[in-house]
């Protein structure tokens, strides 16, 4: 959830409603940057104009929100209230790296598509970790990008869709996920791929996908890894997980 483009007492209760039917199932993740245009904010009846500052407190209010508490109050989460939701603040910065470490709560990091900060963010995060009821000790997840098939072709050719996507987000003309083409992947050049370069991606056969993952879970000594895949085709989007999930069980 991107918290300024919502009311923290809505939150509550959405993710109270989730708890309620999926128990023990639901996570929340909020996250600082607005994620949308001005039209866009205008439907949701938000501003693009919000302060840094107003973050961290409207975490709190949501955090409140779930508190069970028998005292009189004026304004209550329903369904919410005495809920145990996890939450996870979320980002691609050293600001929501610190918001975690003092609030002590887990911390998610966007690599798969903003890794520039990433070993500096988890750092600050985990030198300024304060233990809290929530959290004893500091807990962070990294974001991936995977795309597995039976072969390295197979792979990549799977793999354009996503990289087609980002590009055109980049250059600030985002579209819907498109079909995979291999013209748009001769249309690159060999030795030059700025896509790949701006978000962390491993493509192509199970065992190598493997072995990339697993040293960059060394690296950054993550606890929990969360994975996307760009993929056009659902049943090939689904046959990606299930040799991801394969291969490092093994």
């Amino acid at each position: 959830i991107m918290l300024p483009n919502h009311a923290p007492l809505q939150v509550a209760e959405q993710f109270g409603t989730l708890e309620s039917l999926f128990p023990g199932r639901v996570d929340l993740g909020l996250g600082r940057a607005a994620g949308t245009d001005q039209a866009a904010a205008v439907a949701l009846r938000r501003t693009l104009q919000t302060d840094p500052d107003e973050f961290p407190r409207d975490v709190l209010e949501v955090m409140a929100y779930f508190k069970q508490t028998e005292a009189p109050t004026r304004v209550r989460a329903v369904p919410g209230a005495g809920m145990k939701v996890p939450i996870w603040i979320l980002g691609s910065s050293t600001f929501g790296a610190q918001v975690a470490a003092v609030l002590g709560l887990p911390f998610a990091f966007a690599s798969h598509f903003a890794p520039a900060l990433l070993f500096e963010a988890i750092s600050l995060y985990r030198e300024r970790f304060r233990p809290s009821e929530h959290l004893a000790q500091p807990h962070v997840m990294v974001g991936v990008n995977v795309v597995a098939a039976e072969s390295e072709d197979e792979a990549r050719f799977l793999a354009s869709s996503g990289r087609q996507s980002f590009a055109s987000l980049r250059a600030g003309h985002p579209i819907p996920l498109p079909p995979p083409s291999r013209q748009w992947m001769r249309d690159q050049p060999d030795d030059y791929d700025p896509v790949e370069r701006t978000r962390v991606s491993f493509v192509g056969l199970p065992d190598l996908v493997t072995r990339q993952l697993r040293q960059f879970i060394s690296q950054t000594l993550a606890n929990e890894v969360i994975v996307v895949s760009h993929i056009y085709d659902h049943v090939a989007r689904l046959r990606s997980y299930e040799l991801a999930v394969q291969m490092m069980g093994s």
